[in-house]
This record gives structure tokens, sequence and C-alpha cells, in this order.
């Protein structure tokens, strides 16, 4: 019984050498996923030149699912994509801006800019941005959100 079947062997070496078997727990460090506490910090965020992934979510049984996949996904692109979860009934403001029905859903935030027109300005201190974003509607995987990146241009990583 001290030897290992060629089964086992063969199980072992797919779960060290392949990124994208999902079969086991993967111990994936702490967490990486930001909980959004408010708007401010948000926008501090976008400012750090990054793609901000944000999954607007409500309880239910899909949510536990995608918990696991932002985890997953985060710490793959860390520090080159940052995650944000927003609980909606905790924060219905901000979610509800989004103009959305149904939840949970995804949306990724990149290349923030000063606006060149600022309209109608009531303190000349503030400084408007726009920023794009663009809904996420790929498989909700790591494989996912890699093919997302690399189909919008997105950099997710270090040019190699």
């Amino acid at each position: 019984m001290g030897e290992s079947s060629f089964f086992d062997t063969m199980i072992s070496h797919l779960r060290s050498t392949s990124k994208y078997y999902t079969g086991y727990p993967k111990d994936l460090g702490p967490s990486r996923v930001i909980h959004f506490t408010s708007e401010r910090e948000f926008v501090q965020l976008l400012h750090e030149g990054y793609p901000v992934v944000v999954a607007f979510t409500i309880r239910c049984n899909l949510t536990k699912h995608l918990d696991k996949v932002l985890e997953e996904a985060a710490a793959e692109f860390y520090p080159h994509v940052k995650f944000m979860r927003v609980e909606c009934p905790k924060y219905p403001g901000f979610c509800i801006t989004r103009q959305k029905k149904e939840y949970p859903f995804i949306e990724v935030f990149h290349s923030p800019e000063q606006t060149s027109s600022q309209g109608r300005v009531a303190d000349p201190n503030i400084t408007k941005y726009s920023v794009k974003v663009l809904p996420f509607h790929n498989d909700t995987s790591a494989y996912g959100f890699r093919e997302f990146f690399r189909r919008n241009g997105i950099r997710s990583s270090n040019p190699q």
C-alpha cells in the first residue's frame, strides 16, 4: 500500500502542472478581491491606472460561485488588474447608477482620462474624468477574464 498507483501518480502530476485544473481547491493565499466601501476609494483605485473588474452582487447561489471565480482570477492577475466586489444591498446608490436589473453582473472599468471639456463646474478644484466601461459577458472563469482582456486590448500582465 506504500506504492502509489499509476492513476494516483497521473492525478498528482495533473494537479501540479495544469494551470486550468479546478477539481480541487487551490491555495490562493490572501484574498486579492477588494470589498467596496466608498465611491472615493473606487475613484482612487481607478487613478492607480490599472483596469478594475467590478462584480455587482446580491446574496444568491450564483454569488457564491462568482466569489470563488473572482478570488481565483484576482490571484492570477494581481497586481496588473484589480478586482472589486460591491454588495448592492449595502451600497444601492452605486449599483443603481449602473442601471441594471439583473444581478450579479460584472463590468470592467479602465483607462481613466481627464476630460477635455469640464462643462459647467461649480467648484474650480473639481476635475472631471471619463473612464471606459465594458460589460463582461464572457465565461466567468480565470480563462474567461484572460480572453476578455486579450480581445479588448487590456494589459493584464507584464509584457514578455
